[in-house]
């Protein structure tokens, strides 16, 4: 199995899924078995996918445009927790779309790679 621990976005992925879990122990009850749910297990769908796409050679590119996918739904969900005023505070959410977005950006990076280096081969 090929190693991931290395890679930026991975990095980026796990300190985004500490933060969602820290920020959900504080949401309103409301929020917290839904919304909550759904940030938590989005954040860990994006770390599996990462850990897929890094170990497919052959369906890299197919993996890396579910993780672009994927990220662009934790965003949605981040900005709605925002509006519903789930998180505790700012500085709560701010660190979670700053981390979604460094992590868009470097999937997206990863998939133009990907795809030249398929036409490529």
């Amino acid at each position: 199995m090929a190693r991931y621990q290395h890679l930026p976005i991975w990095r980026d992925a796990n300190r985004l899924l500490l933060v969602v879990e820290q920020a959900v122990r504080s949401f309103p009850r409301y929020h917290k078995y839904t919304l909550g749910s759904d940030l938590r297990n989005q954040a860990m769908a994006i770390c599996r996918l990462i850990i897929r796409a890094n170990a497919a050679l052959e369906q890299r590119a197919k993996y890396i445009g579910q993780l672009v996918l994927a990220i662009e739904d934790m965003k949605v969900l981040i900005q709605l927790a925002k509006e519903i005023k789930a998180f505790a505070s700012f500085k709560q959410f701010q660190a979670a779309a700053e981390l979604a977005v460094a992590i868009g950006k470097q999937s997206g990076g990863w998939l133009k790679r990907a795809q030249s280096e398929a036409q490529r081969g």
